[in-house]
């Protein structure tokens, strides 16, 4: 199995993809190319930069994926805010949660790495 696929923060990073496809799906046909592509590319971002951080050589580039998985995660939950000021989605929606459980894995995958860096 590949190093990337073992880590949580993939996994639930993949799940958060599952649930942006599904959550966009049922926004207006007119937001395809605005909101929905948006949210959609911020949402596939996340796990594709960690698993090419896993795969870089070195700690310090490894941290770096990681931080544009970040900045990917503040986009998408800019415009899952976005979209409930809409009223295109609800805040009670399950993406919300799993976005929380993706930030605090990544949050915690980072520290890891910045400590290994500090050493």
């Amino acid at each position: 199995m590949k190093t990337h696929k073992r880590l949580d923060v993939w996994r639930e990073a993949m799940l958060l993809v599952k649930l942006t496809y599904e959550a966009s799906a049922a926004f207006p046909k007119a937001e395809l190319f605005g909101l929905t592509s948006q949210m959609r590319r911020a949402a596939i971002s996340v796990p594709s930069n960690i698993a090419e951080g896993v795969a870089r050589s070195s700690t310090r580039e490894y941290a770096h994926f990681l931080s544009i998985a970040r900045g990917s995660l503040n986009e998408l939950d800019t415009q899952m805010e976005i979209a409930c000021m809409l009223g295109l989605l609800p805040q009670t929606h399950d993406i919300f949660q799993q976005l929380d459980r993706t930030f605090r894995l990544l949050n915690g995958l980072q520290s890891s790495i910045k400590k290994k860096l500090e050493s």
